[in-house]
This record gives structure tokens, sequence and C-alpha cells, in this order.
């Protein structure tokens, strides 16, 4: 079944207009998802919505949304309000400017969508779109309405089409100081950044996400099949766990454990003191 799209409107650039679709370029719908249950009767779980204090149930037509203020006071927002300050660009998203990829923080990044014409006309105008786009070597930043609310997303040539990719706000992004200041500065020796860069040329390849393995949903899987057979379920084998301390010897120890071997030490200043008193 084709999947149907998230949002249908128009993609503008400047005078530049064409109908399109928005599609969620990921899915999680493949992994395998649990129901409660009643452990007595084998039956799903129901949710209702009640009132809090009274414990009855509340009909969908006495839902009305609050805001919190306090802990015992809630300001009350009707649809109508919403509706008056709903955008007029709901339908559009218009590209404001362009700016290069690499501008963009990781930390912004949210959700990639991909942008298709929709239907048989606008082909020619999406086109122009996406090849200057490509042209420029650079991406679109435009704004998109979705549930009710505005995003900024990020517009990128992507083979035939064009790729969206959602944008965070800067209030939403967490300042890196309040995690990263109690961080200690520590001296690390020229010999264990020698180790550790011997370990990481050992494991040097290129990306492949085909090389991926979800291994919790291919043990999910191997256990639901073994519980429709009626097989006995046994307890995974734990890997015990390591009694190096020294960062040196686990360092050392990563290197007899992976590929290659050890690269040549140089003897320290007293190393090489000590060789020579043992000479003389």
């Amino acid at each position: 079944m084709a999947p149907r799209a998230n949002w249908k409107g128009f993609l503008r650039l400047s005078l530049v207009t064409c109908p399109i679709a928005l599609f969620p370029a990921t899915s999680e719908s493949e992994k395998i998802s649990f129901n409660q249950i009643n452990k007595k009767t084998g039956n799903r779980i129901r949710y209702l919505k009640v009132d809090a204090e009274t414990g009855e149930e509340v009909t969908s037509e006495d839902i009305i949304k609050g805001y919190q203020i306090d802990k015992d006071r809630c300001l009350e927002v009707t649809k109508d309000e919403l509706e008056n300050i709903a955008l007029d660009s709901t339908r559009t998203i218009e590209i404001d400017e362009f700016v290069p990829r690499g501008e963009i923080d990781d930390l912004y990044l949210v959700r990639p969508y991909y942008i298709v014409p929709d239907g048989k006309v606008g082909h020619d105008a999406y086109a122009v779109i996406r090849e200057t786009i490509r042209s420029m070597d650079q991406v679109a930043i435009a704004r998109v309405v979705l549930t009710s609310r505005e995003h900024v997303i990020a517009l990128e040539a992507r083979d035939k089409g064009l790729m969206g990719m959602l944008l965070r706000y800067p209030y939403e992004v967490r300042d890196a100081a309040e995690y990263f200041d109690e961080i200690q500065d520590v001296k690390i020796t020229k010999d264990m950044l020698d180790l550790a860069r011997h370990i990481v040329e050992s494991k040097a390849g290129h990306f492949d996400p085909e090389k991926f393995e979800d291994r919790y949903e291919a043990a999910l899987q191997e256990l639901l099949e073994k519980k429709q057979k009626g097989q006995p379920i046994v307890a995974a084998k734990r890997a015990a766990p390591s009694n190096v301390f020294s960062l040196m010897d686990a360092l050392k120890a990563s290197i007899k454990g992976g590929k290659g071997s050890a690269p040549a030490e140089k003897p320290s200043k007293k190393m090489r003191a000590t060789a020579k008193r043992k000479a003389g």
C-alpha cells in the first residue's frame, strides 16, 4: 500500500510555485511493538479519559485545552482563540534564504521528509527549484505549518527529488556548557594517544547502513517465534566484566583483543636511564 502524505500544499520560491506533498522519510512501523494486556483475562487494556478529582469518565466534547500557570490554576484556551492566531502560511512552504549546509549544527536536526510534486502539474517549477538548490550547493531555509505549529525546514536536492529536514528553534537546544563545564581537564600522554589511535585505525571503515544490525529486534523476533512454537526460553549468557582497571592496561588489552599488533613503544627517559645503569 502506497504511503499517505503527511502534508499537501505548495512550495514557493519568490513567484515560482508548485504543488507538493510531504512524506516521512523514515519509519518505525516495522519494529515489533507490544500491547498492554490484562494478565487475568488476556484482554487488551483500554485507556479512558477521566477527571483527576472525581474519577469520572469525560466525553470528548467536554474536554478543552488549558495552560497550567500554577498548581491549582489553569488558563482555558478555546478553539476559536487558537484559530484566531493560526498562521496564514498553513498550505505554503515559503523559501526565505539559502545557507551552506555545513553551517547547520546537527543539534538542530529533527526529522527528514521527502518532498515530491503533487499531481501531474508543476513538475517544471519543481525541477527549477530543485536544480537551483542543487547548483548552489546550499540548502534552502523555509517555513512549514504542521499540526498547527510553524516549523523551520531545510530543503536540499536529493536524487530526483527534494529532502526537507525539520529544524529546532534555538530555545529547544540546551546549552552544552551546562553539561560540559564540570568535565575535568586531564593530561593525556603521547603513549596513550598512540595506542588509542592504533585501535581506531584497526577499526577504520566506510559508512554503510546495510551493516547496521538491530540485535535487540532480532532477539525479540527469535523470542516470539520460540514462544509461538512452545520452545523453551533459555536465558542468554552475559559477558563477564573486565578486570582491567588501569587505563594504559585497558588500551593495551584492547590492542591484543582487536585487529593488528600494538605499535612499538618508544623507551621513555626513565627506561633508557635504567637500561644504561644495568649495562654499566
